[in-house]
């Protein structure tokens, strides 16, 4: 009797401490933004390169090693949608394409 009380006792704390009852928050204020990631497994890892996304104002943005882009690599925040995305480095043109981003999505853009 006694053993099933502490049990009983335990299996109750244990409920409560972990909180698994408790609603998860949702994060707010990035649900329409997507994600833009550069990676390069050549001659530009480490290296910052000139984007520019539909002719706007360009930004730089570092390039990752291909092997560490999940764990080291800067996500830049873009506004989703269909996109016209240009990328170069001292003036030569590394990659252009129309690219399609969707809401929440992380978009690995591979370079030379």
């Amino acid at each position: 009797m006694k053993a099933r009380l502490w049990m009983i006792a335990g299996l109750a704390a244990l409920l409560c401490g972990c909180k698994a009852h408790y609603p998860v928050a949702q994060e707010s204020g990035k649900e329409d933004m997507a994600y833009l990631l550069f990676t390069s497994s050549g001659e530009y890892a480490g290296k910052e390169v000139t984007v520019t996304l539909d002719g706007r104002k360009p930004f730089e943005a570092k390039v990752v090693k291909s092997k560490n882009a999940n764990r080291k690599g800067t996500s830049y925040a873009v506004p989703v949608g269909r996109k016209h995305l240009r990328v170069t480095y001292g003036g030569k043109s590394l990659y252009g394409k129309e690219i399609f981003l969707s809401t929440q999505e992380t978009q690995i853009i591979t370079l030379p």
